[in-house]
Formats: structure tokens, sequence, C-alpha cells
């Protein structure tokens, strides 16, 4: 039987947030290739793929360069590859490889900067998967309880303007906004968005920016545009949603949380925010079923605690 894994599986083992993986397979830089029960899943080449598309980019390769080179090795790899294979796959940082034997790789003329071997990435994936997931705190706390700014999304270049400047542009405003420098994050942003006006991750991470500045009509402007390019973007939604219900503008807020629910059905902090709104609209069972799914998604985290007893007052 062929292992599969979920997005949030893949988002794990090779610690790369859902969003960048959502939007490589939205424009097809690399992705999922098996679709089942109406969702898409990866195989153990597809994570393969993946793992060597993020190690290139990492490294500093050109984004065109990266997909061609991702793309050769796909079909290299055999269609029955797995965790236990006998290949190591190499990168001067022009061309990438794959041999069928463990014997160290040594291009001539080049640095090798991306090299694993299939087995011990295979046992990586095995030891993460078995390691009992601990969410983060939940975006319900932080968004409405304490005014803090929602989590930033990360998100693959795009090809417009050669891609590559307004990229570098959004790398290194996420750097300065991780830094603390947030002026500087948001000229960065802006300069990003300036050269590519259709990246949504940009969008996304400026509105989060002004969002903690209290520049909530301008977050709210920043959020539109950004589903406008990427309606499938759940986190834009989800800030959407909650910057709504900072506004009053709650039966707004909980149509924007629902649509996130029902596109991104794993992602338990719009079950949690959702569950909480609801329960002050009268929403009970709604409430109740939101406020367990988040449960079932993240019982390890700080929250649950506070989830259930939430779901205690509704039962009262």
């Amino acid at each position: 039987m062929i292992e599969l894994y979920s997005i949030r599986d893949v988002s794990r083992i090779l610690a790369v947030q859902e969003a960048r993986l959502r939007y490589w397979m939205q424009t097809g830089f690399v992705g999922p290739t098996v679709r089942k029960g109406g969702r898409f899943y990866y195989t153990f080449c597809d994570l393969v793929a993946v793992k060597a598309a993020k190690d290139l980019a990492e490294a500093g390769m050109p984004l065109q360069k990266v997909r061609k080179n991702v793309e050769a090795l796909k079909k290299a790899l055999p269609g029955d590859t797995h965790p236990a294979s006998r290949l190591r796959v190499c990168s001067d940082g022009e061309t990438i490889v794959a041999l069928a034997d463990d014997v160290a790789f040594q291009p001539i003329g080049g640095q090798v900067v991306m090299a694993f071997t299939v087995p011990s990435f295979g046992e990586h994936v095995a030891e993460v998967l078995a390691i009992p997931r601990v969410a983060p705190r939940p975006e319900a706390a932080t968004d409405a309880e304490a005014g803090a700014a929602p989590t930033p999304v990360e998100d693959s270049p795009t090809e417009a303007n050669s891609g590559t400047t307004a990229y570098r542009h959004f790398v290194e405003a996420c750097a300065a906004e991780d830094r603390g420098d947030l002026e500087l994050a948001e000229h960065l942003f802006r300069q990003a968005l300036d050269l590519e006006p259709r990246m949504a991750a940009a969008l996304t991470n400026l509105g989060n920016l002004l969002y903690r500045q209290g520049e909530l009509d301008e977050a709210r402007r920043l959020y539109e545009r950004a589903l406008d390019h990427d309606p499938l973007q759940p986190e834009a939604r989800y800030n959407l949603g909650n910057l709504l219900e900072d506004l009053g503008q709650t039966e707004l807020a909980i149509a924007e949380l629902r649509r996130v629910c029902a596109t991104a059905p794993e992602f338990a902090d719009a079950h949690y925010n959702l569950g909480l709104m609801l329960a002050q609209v009268g929403g009970a069972a709604q409430a109740r079923h939101h406020l367990e799914r988040y449960l079932e998604l993240d019982a390890a985290s700080d929250w649950a605690g506070h989830a259930r007893s939430y779901l205690a007052q509704i039962a009262a």
C-alpha cells in the first residue's frame, strides 16, 4: 500500500507552513499528486520533491531553476520509491542528481549545497509523525482577547516582474518583523507589493501589521485584496473574520469563519473562534460542534482547557 501524507503531515515533517505548501500546490510549483475523498495527499515521492524544492530555494537557487530541477527529479525517481530506497539526492547549486547508492556525491566545479539520503529522510518522517503535535496558541485568544497580531503567512515567490525582487523584499520583511523592526517590515512589504500587487501573502502580512497598529480600515482592505487574488487563502479570511468581530460586525465575522472552516477544515483556530462567536449569538449546538472540532485538532494545546470550559458553560 502506498503511504499518503496530509498537508499537515508535510508541514510538520519539513517545517514549512501550510500556507506555503498550499501556495506551491496552487501555482503548480510542487505539490501532492493523489486525490482521495475530495482531499489531496502527498506520496513519499511528492515528499522528497517538496524537501528538494525547499532545500534548493533556501540555498539561493532561482525559483525557475528549482522548478525545472524538481520536475526532473520527480521523473527520475521510481514510482515505487519508499523510505527504505537506497537513493541519495544531491545538488551542486546548478543541477540536482539522484544516485542509486549511498556513495557521497562530489560535483566537479561546484559545492554541494543540498544533499540527503532517502533512507535517513524516511527515518525522519517516521520520527516526526510518531511525535504528538503540540499546537500553537489559538488566534482566538490573541486576536479577540489580547489584541495581538494574527499569525504571519509565509508564501512562495510569484513569477510576475521576474518574481525574485518582490519575493526578496517579502522574505526580508518577514525577517524584520521577526526581529521586531515593524517599521522596516511595513516598508519592505509595501515595496514587495509595489513590484507585485497580486502577492496575496504580502497583502495578508501587511494587513496583520496594520491590524496590530489599530489601522483596521486599511487592514480590512488588504485582507479583501488578498482574497481577490487568492480566494482560497484561509489566513486572510480568518484574520478578516477576527477584524470584523472587532468592528462589532459579528454576523459578517461568522460568515467569514464559516467559509474558512468549510475550505480548510483542519484550521483549528478558525473552529475555536467560530465556536466562541456562535455561543455569543445563541447558536449553542453549532458552537459546541466547532469547539469539539477544535479539541479534535488541538487537544494538547494550552487553549484546549478554555475550549472545554466554554463547552461546559454551553452545556449548563
